[in-house]
């Protein structure tokens, strides 16, 4: 017990991850040292293929809710819906100060505008190496480099020492909008010790450097060289504002007007261009409904979907739903991205159908990666010299990873800590240890549902989906209590009736039988007669067919 002693929880930073410790996605990180709590992201997830009818997965706040007066703000390293999409639905929740840099604070807006919250909530926009003051602690931006403009690493000063969380990062020299990573100041707060290092995982199984994002300008140009008399579609993530310029870049160098698909892409690039981060030359941009005034060879679309999402504009062209834009052999289609893990199927999909439709599929070379790959995260730890190695975004084989990086560098195994979302790690200058939990979960969206689909509903919407639904009508007379009419079967997902009478005529013998030795037996508790049929119909449609489906029986007083 001397370490817990060791350990007074007065005198200590407290990190606790409340998501994306065991994913890449819903990354949302408590600090806390006495009365004050600062929360790094608020980010969601997508669904997992066993969640039917979600649209997206947020974090379980309750740890924030128990100590709202605590809470004092939000800290966020970058744009993208991994780290800010749970924000409207969090804010209904605990409504506190949000601190970002300009464009990542400009994608909140737009989300706070659809959720009708923008003059609900206070907003501070931060400049790089600018500190802004929250209860005990003290957190600066400094720049760093990843996939979309203006992300950020934070420096989070406490009492018990500075940790370094370096948000989603590589370290490109040359980047296409802005400076590079600012490793000067990396390596000045290393010089004055730091406390802990948080560090992105998620190429830390992939030796060497990310390449820099400038080395796909020389392939773009490629490509439109080598298909100057086809039309070309880009597909790409939406949040990658650099990769759009380099694509509009190489579109006005060879005389090709650009079409922007898909709502994300739109409002993303409305907002990047709001901030003068992105350059968009005059004249280069067109409606979908102005495609048809130019020769196809002569235009680029840029679109949404590159990972398969199947309302995306991408989905919508291949499987000939979208309204405007019609796939054909004269389409060079580039997937400009790498699938998340998990999407590699519905990519794969996509892929296939724009393939029959004669169109060109180029799927490689023509992505770099937004994150650090091993000699960058290498660098990062030699500047910061941390005495505690935390891994942070990735899957589990990413954190095991970087730990192992971090004690190639000579940071002790007992100071490396893989932790689990929940886990609360408390640490001072001396000691650290995992000293306890908080309740972290999944809490679903279903349309404007949020959290109201638990397990019971959804393991119900795989038995439906599974097997189908038994849905047995019956009315019994109000005086005699004996059975009016029925009982009757409506069957959805289960058979095709029209050919299976002969099983729904014995089922309902059975059902007769039942429901009359029921009531001759004097039950008169509805329950348990909803009871005796689900029992006596599921018994005889296994025998039959080896199948469980959802039966609902109905109970009607006439």
């Amino acid at each position: 017990m001397a370490k817990k002693k060791e350990l007074n929880s007065m005198t200590n930073l407290k990190v606790i991850p409340l998501g994306g410790l065991e994913q890449i996605g819903m990354n949302i990180t408590a600090f806390e040292y006495e009365d004050s709590i600062v929360v790094v992201d608020c980010g969601l997830s997508f669904p997992a293929d066993d969640m039917l009818g979600i649209d997206l997965v947020i974090p379980d706040i309750s740890y924030l809710l128990e100590n709202k007066d605590k809470v004092k703000g939000f800290v966020f390293t970058h744009g993208h819906e991994d780290h800010i999409g749970a924000l409207p639905y969090i804010l209904k929740q605990i409504n506190v100060p949000l601190y970002a840099t300009r464009l990542t604070m400009g994608l909140i807006e737009n989300k706070l505008k659809e959720h009708n919250l923008v003059n609900q909530v206070k907003r501070k926009v931060v400049k790089f190496g600018q500190n802004i003051n929250l209860g005990c602690f003290r957190i600066e931006f400094i720049k760093t480099n990843h996939s979309i403009v203006d992300a950020a690493a934070l420096a989070i000063y406490s009492p018990a020492g500075v940790v370094v969380h370096t948000g989603d990062f590589k370290v490109d020299y040359t980047p296409i909008f802005g400076d590079a990573i600012d490793l000067q100041r990396f390596a000045e707060i290393g010089k004055k010790g730091v406390l802990a290092l948080m560090c992105d995982s998620t190429n830390a199984e992939r030796p060497g450097f990310s390449a820099s994002e400038r080395t796909l300008i020389k392939t773009f140009d490629t490509i439109f060289t080598e298909h100057k008399n086809r039309r070309i579609i880009i597909a790409t993530f939406a949040s990658n504002v650099d990769r759009v310029q380099q694509i509009i870049n190489s579109a006005y160098k060879f005389d090709r007007k650009v079409v922007v698909e898909g709502r994300s892409m739109v409002n993303i690039i409305e907002t990047a261009s709001e901030l003068d981060i992105l350059n968009i030359p005059d004249n280069t941009l067109i409606t979908t409904e102005q495609l048809k005034d130019y020769p196809e060879e002569k235009t680029v679309i840029i679109t949404t979907g590159s990972q398969g999402e199947s309302m995306a504009a991408l989905s919508r062209m291949a499987s000939n739903t979208h309204r405007k834009i019609t796939i054909g052999p004269q389409d060079t289609i580039i997937f400009s991205s790498n699938p998340i893990p998990g999407n590699e199927k519905a990519v794969t999909k996509v892929i296939n159908e724009l393939s029959r439709k004669g169109a060109e599929v180029i799927f490689k070379d023509a992505h770099v990666s937004g994150h650090a790959c091993q000699e960058e995260i290498k660098l990062i730890y030699s500047l910061v010299k941390p005495k505690y190695s935390i891994p942070v975004h990735g899957e589990y084989k990413h954190l095991k990873a970087q730990a192992k990086i971090a004690m190639d560098l000579g940071i002790e195994k007992e100071n490396v800590f893989i932790i689990s979302s929940g886990d609360v790690l408390e640490m001072n200058d001396e000691k650290a240890a995992v000293t306890g939990k908080v309740p972290v979960g999944d809490i679903l969206v279903d349309g404007l549902g949020v959290g109201d689909v638990g397990n019971i509903v959804l393991r119900d919407r795989q038995h439906l989906a599974e097997d189908g639904i038994m849905i047995v009508v019956l009315a019994l007379d109000g005086a005699s209590g004996y059975l009016a009419a029925g009982p009757d079967i409506v069957s959805r997902g289960f058979v095709y009736v029209r050919e299976s009478d002969e099983l729904m005529e014995e089922a309902r013998d059975i059902l007769y039988n039942t429901v009359n030795e029921y009531l001759d037996r004097g039950v008169t508790d509805w329950g348990k007669l909803k009871m005796g049929i689900r029992d006596c119909l599921s018994d005889y449609v296994w025998k039959k067919t080896k199948r469980r489906p959802m039966i609902l029986p109905i109970i009607l007083e006439v």
